[in-house]
């Protein structure tokens, strides 16, 4: 394997936390001690910054079943030009991945046409319907990281108890779309002042915080992970705010679309804004920003959920739920925490990097020497505006088309390859 020398970059690793300049080297896909190097590419990143890989937590691939929206290829692609080295695969697929052989089909064709890890995410339930629980040891033995039925809440308290006892035993952390659906049942954007004024069905927090206060109450009696995906809310921040203090061993994701946009936003009808949960307040947006900055909100994910331009263009009421956002997260939460100063620049890798490793139990996910050369560089400096056309990803459905950003993914580099490299 070829060797590379990234030189005079600002190397930011949270887990042993340093934040200095110098050079890492790789050579056979780890890294290694630069004077064992032989002939390495040599790549100067003066001005850059460079990382541990970026992980996310919560992607849809839809293959199988929705190749039209994405495919494994194309969403890896649009993975590895965000800087993630690794990516968890939610199991809403078509058939869903609540068995050892979707599974090994998924890992089969990652392994064959990704250009990023793809981690697979199993089922909590047969089919993600919530009625019956999944056959979690075959899932487990399958290569599965985690559990979720993510797109659907189990509703059955009984059996979320279960499920959350038998991850314990397989030391599987769960992730969950939390979603008390009697609640947002028709709801399509967050019930509020402006559901009100657009005469539009909304979903109430409540919908959220219900979830939430339940998944905390099985953490803390079954002491085991749980992880609540893409919270939206001012009351869901402050609920894991004291979980977390008590030593409830919950965590939290924010997505970068709800730290940076509102419910105002939908008053365009641009389905590009409709995404489950909805865009919420700004007194729920200033809360996540505060739950980032605290640390009660250990993860950036992006939810990453591609849809054809026919899905989306129709009335809003009938489009699908979700937009993409493998290829903005970086510039986009580097605009609106780190640019305004609420964040440091470690502060925000560590949401990208140790936080969604702790979640998934990857022990020293750090730059020390032996490890995977799994590598992000970005341009801290670099503005632009963001051009849908030039993504990776197949699905075109984002609110981010035309925003001013800070910060530019510049080099990608999966166990020693360079998947992605623009600028340097």
């Amino acid at each position: 394997m070829s060797e590379l020398l990234l030189k005079n970059a600002r190397i930011v690793d949270p887990a042993r936390n340093i934040d200095e300049i110098g050079d890492i080297a790789v050579a056979d896909g780890v890294i290694v001690e630069a004077a064992s190097l032989k002939s390495p590419e040599v790549i100067d990143l003066t001005g850059k910054v460079l990382s541990p890989g970026f992980i996310d937590v919560h992607v849809h691939l839809r293959q199988p079943g929705n190749t039209t929206a994405e495919t494994i290829a194309s969403g890896t692609a649009a993975a590895a030009a965000g800087g993630f080295t690794s990516i968890v695969a939610m199991p809403n697929t078509n058939p869903s991945a609540d068995t050892a052989g979707a599974i090994e089909y998924l890992r089969r064709i990652a392994d064959e046409q990704g250009m990023v890890k793809v981690l697979p995410c199993g089922n909590m339930t047969k089919g993600g319907k919530g009625e019956e629980m999944a056959g979690i040891g075959s899932l487990k033995n399958a290569g599965v990281v985690a559990l979720s039925d993510d797109g659907k809440c189990i509703q059955d308290h009984g059996l979320m108890r279960h499920v959350v006892e038998y991850a314990k035993s397989f030391n599987l952390p769960i992730l969950d779309h939390c979603e008390e659906t009697t609640l947002a049942s028709g709801g399509v954007m967050n019930e509020g002042k402006w559901s009100v004024l657009l005469g539009m069905n909304g979903i109430p927090g409540a919908s959220e915080e219900l979830i939430i206060a339940r998944n905390i109450i099985f953490a803390r009696q079954i002491n085991w992970k749980i992880h609540m995906q893409h919270v939206s809310t001012k009351d869901s921040v402050d609920m894991l705010r004291r979980a977390r203090a008590k030593g409830v061993p919950v965590t939290g994701e924010a997505t970068p679309h709800h730290l940076s946009l509102t419910d105002e936003c939908v008053k365009k009808f641009d389905t590009n804004y409709k995404m489950n949960p909805p865009l919420r307040s700004e007194e729920d947006r200033q809360a996540l920003i505060q739950g980032i900055a605290d640390g009660t909100i250990t993860v950036i994910a992006t939810d990453h959920a591609p849809h054809t331009q026919t899905a989306k263009l129709v009335e809003f009421d009938h489009a699908p739920f979700g937009i993409i956002g493998l290829e903005t997260a970086l510039p986009v939460c580097f605009t609106q925490l780190v640019v305004p100063g609420i964040i440091t620049i470690p502060q925000l890798i560590s949401k990208f990097t140790t936080g969604p490793a702790d979640v998934l139990g990857l022990e020293n996910y750090s730059l020390s020497i032996g490890n995977p050369a799994d590598i992000t560089v970005f341009d801290p400096e670099a503005k632009y505006t963001v051009d849908k056309n030039t993504f990776r990803s197949k699905a075109r459905n984002t609110p981010f088309d035309g925003m001013k950003v800070q910060g530019r993914i510049n080099l990608t580099v999966v166990d020693g390859k360079i998947v992605f490299r623009e600028g340097c």
